[in-house]
């Protein structure tokens, strides 16, 4: 019996040891950000323009790939603000705005054209004057947009949202719907999309 024992720990530990699994698209694993910054607009905009450029990849939440959501739950992570990682729960929780009221950093959350459609597919962070940023699929990278210029954007809007209080003194995380909870790893039990790897064909798997 203690032979048997013996052998199961033993095997338990190299597999322990192998390292991470390699990368898969897409690999729905959630890596949670490290801390590195205090919550500021200032922060937020450091960090965003570091992210500036990098390829659109389903599933990725950086540092060298991001989705939608990816981007914005890396952002605010970063900065210990700790918000899901999807959008469309993501949208559940923080200050309801309107559009007017928008302030830079706040979150736009976009569904179908459907009114009647309360889906949420796709999210960008509000930098003022109708800009915005996103890690976009149709571009395939984090890019900047402006809703003159991608009219779409305004009929696909569902909700705006904020978590950070205009003086940054407080955090709105308040939420009145339950959340769908969603487990975090490490880069020590799996691996991220990195730089020079092969970009997937589809931005979106099927």
């Amino acid at each position: 019996m203690k032979h048997i024992l013996l052998l199961i720990s033993t095997l338990f530990f190299i597999s322990g040891c192998g390292g991470p699994k390699p990368y898969k698209y897409p690999n729905y694993d959630i890596i949670k950000p490290e801390k590195t910054c205090k919550p500021n607009r200032e922060n937020i905009q450091k960090l965003l323009d570091s992210h500036l450029g990098k390829p659109y990849v389903w599933a990725e939440e950086g540092p060298d790939a991001f989705d939608c959501s990816g981007l914005t739950y890396s952002i605010y992570g970063s900065m210990g603000v700790e918000i899901p990682r999807v959008a469309r729960e993501q949208a559940k929780v923080g200050k309801k705005i309107a559009f007017k009221n928008l302030h830079y950093g706040d979150l736009i959350f976009f569904g179908s054209t459907n009114k009647r459609s309360k889906r949420i597919n796709h999210v960008g962070m509000y930098l003022g004057d109708g800009w915005f940023a996103h890690a976009s699929s149709k571009q395939r990278k984090v890019a900047i947009s402006h809703f003159s210029k991608e009219p779409i954007y305004f009929k696909r809007m569902k909700v705006c949202r904020r978590y950070l209080s205009k003086d940054e003194r407080a955090k709105y995380m308040n939420c009145d719907v339950p959340l769908k909870e969603m487990p975090t790893t490490t880069t020590s039990y799996t691996t991220p999309w990195k730089a020079g790897m092969k970009l997937p064909k589809k931005a979106v798997p099927s």
